[in-house]
């Protein structure tokens, strides 16, 4: 299979494909082909012999939006009907998990947003009021029941990238970094 270029018009929308993008996410896509371009002759729309499109739906529309005229592609054209079917869901399918700890410590959460990745952040204006009352503090520890919370630890530029090695190091070990913080931090108080 090779990469061709081809005009955006000659390819096919498939309209049987279950996957979509809405909104928000869908104009990120169009702002990230727009800004990077690139990524299309990197990862082109695989398409079959018809020229449907069996796998990048939303890049073609997102391409489309962005005023592009033409596109890269791979045909599949040994595919038969089957097959063509279960490539359009598991190349939709998302395999693996994310590593939270690695992308809340080693990227840029304002660049992952911007690339269309759902970064949480904290909203400006919640009233947390309700939460002075006595009979949700015990609602809400029965919730959190077993769940663990993050902090953030400031750390001086210099000692940074050993801080994350040791981390990732005890991680791996299986090692509750939390626990042991506070246990360390309890003993220290402790002396004064």
């Amino acid at each position: 299979m090779k990469i061709e270029k081809v005009k955006i018009s000659a390819v096919k929308p498939n309209e049987n494909n279950p996957r979509i993008i809405k909104d928000d996410k869908f104009r990120k896509l169009v702002t990230s082909i727009k800004e990077f371009p690139q990524m299309l002759e990197i990862r082109p729309i695989v398409v079959n012999e018809d020229m449907v499109v069996l796998g990048g739906n939303m890049r073609l529309r997102a391409c489309i939006e962005a005023g592009l005229n033409e596109v890269y592609i791979i045909k599949a054209s040994e595919l038969t009907e089957q097959q063509q079917r279960e490539f359009i869901i598991k190349d939709n399918v998302g395999f693996g998990d994310w590593n939270w700890d690695d992308l809340a410590n080693d990227w840029d959460s304002e660049q992952l947003s911007e690339w269309g990745f759902d970064v949480w952040h904290q909203p400006t204006d919640v009233d947390y009021s309700i939460l002075d009352d006595e009979d949700v503090s015990k609602e809400l520890g029965e919730m959190t029941d077993g769940v663990k919370k993050a902090i953030q630890i400031e750390f001086e530029a210099e000692h940074f990238p050993q801080a994350q090695e040791i981390i990732k190091y005890w991680r791996h070990k299986g090692l509750y970094i939390g626990g042991f913080l506070m246990e360390k931090l309890k003993e220290e108080k402790e002396k004064e």
